[in-house]
């Protein structure tokens, strides 16, 4: 594999810079006197951000993208064989690296490496790590997938030692990194494109685990099934965590305002050592609340900087977001894609003052719909009406034959009134037909199914 000279500054190319990674691995390489250029299908907030910053950002993927003045190549998993840069590169013997493999050589180049894994909460725990670590004066590198308010987009640099990010399973892409700080806060079936099923998946955490040193630390849910497993052996230390059983760490007293935000004492191996708020909702961020508040004790955060961190925390951008209303009507916007995170999203929307509550979701790929299709029923029949729109390919074509009425069909058969639409102004159409004022409308899913809302809104 060609490893970057970061003493010695190169020209990287990035295939869609445009990406939330991407873009803040671009940005990394920029601060550090790097020639950086790269392409995208549209110009966006990121690509804009990236070219007042320095590189050169190409729209449309061409061969003749790919000249002879390339070091290398940083490409995603959702670039396929047959793009015309990647073939290009090929051509040209220009070493390539996946994004994975250069968020792992940017690693070693800091002293503590911090590494949020889990497939899902990933963004949510490493913004609240984040938010800690900033109100701790550590001056961290941070590396989120999703635009963080504190630091005013997904990427900061640094100057301390200090690494945080996300560690995504997906083609195995956490398997390349240096973890010393390592968090793993579930497992479950997801990316069932790449993987063979929950064992694989297991697998591939268990390897991830196995990356920390014998000085590292692995936090990890207890509530994880056959946790152990996972474990075993390891020659780091083990953290475990849980708020539904025994374990290292738990919470007690746990209480709700009126807009499902949490108070909760946590408790280590029985002991009170501390009382904290959140201003996010859900019993899905306390448990990640906790993981992050173990992560600062072993990072020695002061215990004022872990409370400040959580109390200011107000979430990510697209994570049970804020968006406005509209006619009384309030509209809320999440990421949840998956039908654990669908049922803690809704979980945290009955806690949330409405009259009824109208879900707008919009699958996320072929692959998982078609595996999840009765888990994404069950998950979907919490909520009071259900709109959906036609599913988001990704990076896959539809060789399944599986569609948004595949859904639609499951949820009337459990007796959930669920439309589906196969355009957004429909679906706006029959939300200001239908919605009325009171009611909470909650567009879910991580495609493009937000800009439902902000057309509602006027935003765009």
């Amino acid at each position: 594999m060609f490893e970057i000279d970061f003493a010695r500054p190169q020209h990287i190319h990035f295939i869609g810079i445009g990406g939330i990674s991407m873009s803040g691995l671009a940005e990394v390489l920029l601060d550090r006197g790097f020639t950086v250029s790269g392409s995208d299908m549209q110009k966006g907030a990121l690509t804009l951000s990236l070219e007042q910053k320095g590189a050169m950002i190409h729209y449309g993927q061409r061969s003749d993208n790919i000249t002879d003045a390339i070091d290398a190549v940083v490409y995603t998993a959702a670039i396929h064989k047959d793009n015309p840069e990647y073939q290009a590169a090929l051509e040209k013997n220009i070493p390539m690296l996946t994004r994975a493999q250069l968020l792992g050589q940017i690693m070693k180049n800091y002293q503590t490496n911090v590494a949020v894994a889990g497939t899902h909460g990933k963004t949510t725990t490493t913004s609240m790590i984040s938010q800690i670590l900033l109100c701790a004066g550590t001056d961290p590198t941070i590396s989120v997938g999703g635009i963080l308010p504190a630091i005013g987009g997904n990427i900061r640099i640094g100057q301390s030692g200090l690494f945080v990010t996300e560690a995504c399973e997906y083609t195995d892409s956490f398997l390349s990194f240096y973890p010393t700080l390592g968090i793993i806060l579930n497992i479950e079936e997801d990316h069932l494109d790449y993987f063979s099923g929950i064992e694989q998946i297991r697998q591939s955490f268990r390897r991830f685990a196995q990356l920390l040193p014998p000085d590292g630390t692995l936090i990890i849910n207890a509530d994880i099934p056959h946790c152990e497993e996972i474990v075993r052996e390891l020659p780091c230390r083990v953290i475990t965590f849980s708020i539904t059983q025994d374990a290292d760490y738990t919470v007690t007293d746990l209480a709700w305002d009126k807009y499902g935000h949490a108070s909760f004492v946590v408790r280590q191996q029985g002991k009170k050592t501390g009382s904290f708020y959140l201003k996010v909702p859900g019993s899905h961020n306390v448990s990640n609340a906790l993981a992050a508040i173990i992560c600062a004790r072993v990072l020695d955060i002061p215990e004022n900087a872990i409370i400040e961190g959580l109390s200011s925390f107000t979430g990510a951008q697209r994570r049970f977001e804020y968006k406005g209303q509209i006619g009384g009507v309030t509209i809320i916007d999440d990421y949840a894609h998956h039908p654990t995170e669908i049922t803690a999203t809704l979980d945290a929307a009955a806690k949330y003052p409405h009259r009824k509550c109208w879900c707008i979701f919009q699958p996320h790929t072929y692959s998982r719909t078609y595996s999840l299709l009765n888990e994404f029923a069950q998950a979907l029949s919490r909520t009071d009406h259900v709109v959906l729109a036609e599913i988001y390919p990704a990076r896959e074509t539809n060789t399944i034959g599986i569609s948004s009425q595949d859904l639609q069909e499951k949820l009337l058969a459990l007796g959930t009134p669920c439309e589906y639409f196969p355009s957004f102004d429909e679906i706006e159409n029959y939300i200001l037909s239908h919605c009325e004022s009171g009611d909470l409308v909650l567009t879910m899913g991580a495609g493009d199914v937000v800009r439902v809302g902000e057309h509602l809104l006027g935003e765009s």
